[in-house]
């Protein structure tokens, strides 16, 4: 790893507790010392689960976490997504959450879950693509770290604050409207977007 540290670059008990997620840890952290610019594939379930979210909506749920709760585990951006690294068991139980709180796939249709879009939950037996451990975006790809894991124990959400995350990151993208819908035969200009 190199000696200057970037916020995106994750340290060596960073990179340590991401290769304790396989079966050969050793394996990996020699690869990349070898290799620190390269990407691994890494399994789910034991060390984090991984919640995947496209990468506006992923964005609009870091930034809650940031600025309205707890913070944020690691996280990664990954061909147009966002991966946010959470406690293990988050994959099987938040979709039954959000389906709790009628924000899931199967959820009510009235124009409130409309704006959610579906989040990808990786567990056990499920793998991710992680980026490297230094260096800015992977142009081959197209990862890179966020927020890089810096600790060998980090702090990871679980299924409630993330369901959290993902509830008011929809809540900011829904637009009331107390008009009736509009003549769907009419050209509508959206002023409201107007800057």
């Amino acid at each position: 790893m190199s000696c200057s540290r970037n916020v995106s670059d994750v340290t060596s008990d960073g990179a340590a507790w991401l290769a304790s997620a396989g079966t050969y840890p050793r394996s990996t952290l020699a690869f990349w010392e070898e290799r620190p610019g390269a990407p691994v594939v890494l399994p789910c379930g034991s060390a984090f689960d991984v919640v995947n979210a496209p990468a506006i909506f992923g964005r609009r749920m870091l930034d809650r976490l940031w600025d309205e709760g707890p913070g944020s585990g690691p996280v990664a951006e990954f061909r147009g997504r966002m991966l946010l690294f959470a406690a293990p068991g988050t994959a099987q139980r938040l979709p039954s959450l959000l389906e709790w709180e009628e924000w899931g796939a199967r959820g009510r249709t009235d124009g409130r879950t409309s704006a959610v879009p579906p989040l990808l939950c990786h567990g056990t037996g499920d793998a991710v693509t992680v980026p490297a451990p230094t260096g800015g975006p992977d142009t081959r790809s197209g990862s890179r770290w966020l927020v890089a894991p810096d600790t060998r124990q980090p702090w990871l959400p679980g299924p409630e604050v993330l369901m959290w995350a993902a509830v008011r990151a929809a809540r900011s993208a829904v637009r009331i409207s107390i008009s009736p819908p509009a003549d769907q035969g009419a050209k509508v200009y959206d002023v409201s977007r107007r800057r």
